[in-house]
């Protein structure tokens, strides 16, 4: 399934609606900065400059947007509201364009390695275990064998999580219980896969700390051990980031992206915050792509994300 046939109509509304929060500050602030100007110059970038800070776009991003947009403005003279909307949308456009990340098209990774080994990280509290239920869920609609691992040993309440998650796709769980060795459960959780011809293996791993250094060498050993049984292993790693923390969040994502070699980023709760800038400022900063993108608590609302619909619906009044 292609992503043109996957963003139709419903995904659309449920994109709109997850944006609404965001798009409502973020225009307003907007809005606020040129009320009453006849015409726009320069004079106006530094309330343009505050209305993009306040929607949590991080200031080296915004330095970038306002440096393009003086220059547009010297270069075009004067221009009124709507083109001024035009040309912002047009220069965060190119921002998220130019880290050299590519959107993905499916849900179902590409590679021919199988399983295809995906390990879950990130704080607690982000929805980790919840988009690996919904993954789960999109994987096996596609018509994919998955096993999921329970790695988040550190916490009860994560291991019974992950098993309602798997009772809720019917899908095998390999799970050792709280306070197992979280480099045992992967070695077992892979050997699992091979032995059951599994396509994908989820494998959940202990919401850390990205300041502590031992929490994260657990996750190296976590990842040496999975390499030892599948070649390459883990194919993916997938950092879950919570877009209700704003700039946090990107400060999570420069932590995790140099301590673990993170090469996907799945962005969630953007319909519960006006903090959706951020997904800017992480597609301008990070050579990490964003891969998925929370828009709402149901389980097939977990999308692709593409920058080309996201930034249309962010600036779609």
């Amino acid at each position: 399934m292609s992503f043109l046939d996957y963003f139709k109509k419903d995904k659309k509304e449920d994109l709109d609606q997850g944006l609404d929060q965001t798009k409502k500050s973020f225009f307003s602030k907007i809005t606020k900065a040129i009320a009453g100007k006849s015409s726009i110059d320069v004079s106006i970038l530094d309330d343009i400059e505050e209305a993009l800070i306040t929607s949590d776009v991080s200031l080296q991003t915004t330095v970038k947007i306002i440096d393009r947009l003086e220059t547009r403005i010297k270069e075009e003279k004067y221009f009124g509201e709507e083109e001024l909307y035009k040309v912002l949308e047009d220069e965060i456009a190119r921002l998220m364009y130019e880290n050299s990340t590519d959107d993905i098209q499916d849900f179902v990774p590409s590679s021919v390695e199988k399983p295809y080994v995906i390990m879950v990280v990130g704080v607690n509290g982000v929805g980790k275990t919840t988009t690996i239920g919904k993954l789960a869920y999109q994987y096996k609609q596609a018509g994919k064998k998955v096993l999921l691992g329970a790695g988040d040993t550190f916490r009860a309440a994560a291991v019974n999580q992950l098993k309602i998650w798997a009772e809720r796709s019917d899908l095998p769980i390999v799970d050792k219980g709280q306070d197992a060795d979280p480099s045992s459960v992967a070695f077992d959780t892979l050997q699992s896969a091979k032995a059951k011809g599994s396509d994908i293996v989820l494998f959940d791993t202990a919401g850390r700390l990205h300041t502590k250094a031992g929490l994260m060498q657990e996750l190296t050993k976590i990842k040496t051990t999975m390499s030892k049984v599948i070649p390459n292993a883990p194919h993916e790693i997938l950092l879950v980031l919570d877009a209700s923390t704003g700039q946090n969040a990107l400060n999570q994502a420069k932590e995790f992206t140099a301590a673990t070699q993170v090469n996907a980023i799945a962005l969630t709760k953007i319909d519960g915050t006006a903090k959706g800038g951020i997904a800017i400022s992480i597609s301008d900063l990070l050579k990490v792509p964003i891969k998925y993108i929370g828009v709402g608590e149901k389980i097939e609302q977990l999308q692709l994300f593409n920058k080309k619909a996201f930034i249309q619906s962010l600036f779609t009044k």
